[in-house]
Parts: structure tokens; C-alpha cells; sequence
């Protein structure tokens, strides 16, 4: 099932997401209704407060960006087979240089703006089974997975931005808000007027 994807404005996209057990309620049902909507929305993660639960679950599938230029074999190869659900994850480490890549974001569309992360990343989850996991990941695949991270920690790539970046970007925010855009996928909107 599609479900809605909650727009900028919206409190559970800035609160910081709960642990859950194996025991959550329809939990498969939930990752397949997340990869349906995702897909369905064009994008390559999704978070679960992006669908209106504050719970530290998010789904990625890496695999759109292999048509990227200036990428190796390797990192293509990676890419194309990226295609993982986390759920409870703890990045334990970042390191590597900073480096910037142009962002956008499922509850924040029209809206898109370079942001510096760092290009390595060590993180431990739970897959789809609730077997542990841990992986070491660099460049886009580490990128993806840094801007679901910040989902579930109450973060947008928006809070990464200078302060002039938010103030020019302020206003088209706003709109977001309140639904005056057109989207090709289905949206809920904090401050959109129910007249």
C-alpha cells in the first residue's frame, strides 16, 4: 500500500525516532508498504517519520544512482546490488574527508541544495529478520544512508545548509508547508488550510 509522505513542517520529522523490538506491530507488512512507497515517489530511501512514525526504521535502494558519472567499477557495483532495510542502526564511525553532493528529499520536493558529508561510515542495524548487521560504506552508498540516518535523529538535510541557504530557501518551505506545490506522489501537509 502507497502511504502518504509527510511534508517539511511536519513535528515527527524533527523528533528523534524510538528502538523498536522484533515484536512491532505488522513490521513486514510496514517495510513492504515503505518499498512500495518509495518506489512509487521516485526515490532511493525512505525513512519511517517520513511516513509519520517516529520509529528508527528507514529502507534504501541505491541502485538509481549507478547511471552517476565519474564513478568506478567498484563503486557502481556496490551500488547496483545497495538494496537494504535498517532498522535500530547506530553509525559508529564517520571518517574520511568532507564532500559535497547536491541533496534533495521525498518530504521537502522542489528542493534541492549541496551538502557536505563525510565519505566513510561504519554503522551496526538490524536487517528485515532482526539479524545483526554492520557494514563499512564510502561515497554515495555511505551518503544515502548518512541522510536516512538523520531522519530517524530528527534531522534534514535542510539543518545542514548555512544560514543564508535557509534564508533564501525559507519561503519555498513554507509552501511546502502548507501543500502549495504540485507533487506527483502522495503527500500530507502540516499547514495545508482544510477549506
Amino acid at each position: 500500500m502507497i502511504l502518504p509522505i509527510v511534508a517539511y513542517g511536519s513535528p515527527v520529522l524533527k523528533r528523534v525516532a524510538d528502538t523498536i523490538t522484533p515484536d512491532y506491530p505488522n513490521l513486514e507488512t510496514l517495510i513492504e508498504n515503505m518499498w512500495e512507497t518509495m518506489y512509487a515517489s521516485h526515490g532511493v530511501g525512505l525513512a519511517a517519520p517520513q511516513i509519520g512514525l517516529s520509529i528508527r526504521l528507514f529502507v534504501i535502494d541505491a541502485s538509481p544512482f549507478v547511471d552517476e558519472e565519474e564513478m568506478d567499477q567498484e563503486e557502481i557495483q556496490t551500488l547496483k546490488d545497495f538494496k537494504k532495510v535498517f532498522i535500530n542502526p547506530t553509525i559508529i564511525d564517520e571518517e574520511g574527508s568532507f564532500w559535497a553532493f547536491n541533496e534533495g528529499c521525498l518530504s521537502i520536493p522542489e528542493v534541492r541544495e549541496d551538502v557536505s558529508r563525510r565519505e566513510q561510515i561504519s554503522i551496526s542495524y538490524f536487517d528485515e529478520n532482526f539479524t545483526p548487521q554492520r557494514l563499512q560504506l564510502n561515497g554515495l552508498a555511505a551518503r544515502v544512508v548518512q541522510h536516512e540516518y538523520d531522519h530517524i535523529e530528527g534531522v534534514l538535510f535542510t539543518d545542514h545548509l548555512s544560514p543564508l541557504k535557509k534564508r533564501i530557501i525559507k519561503n519555498r518551505l513554507i509552501a511546502i508547508s502548507k501543500g502549495a506545490i504540485s507533487v506527483d506522489y502522495l503527500m500530507k501537509f502540516p499547514k495545508k488550510s482544510r477549506r
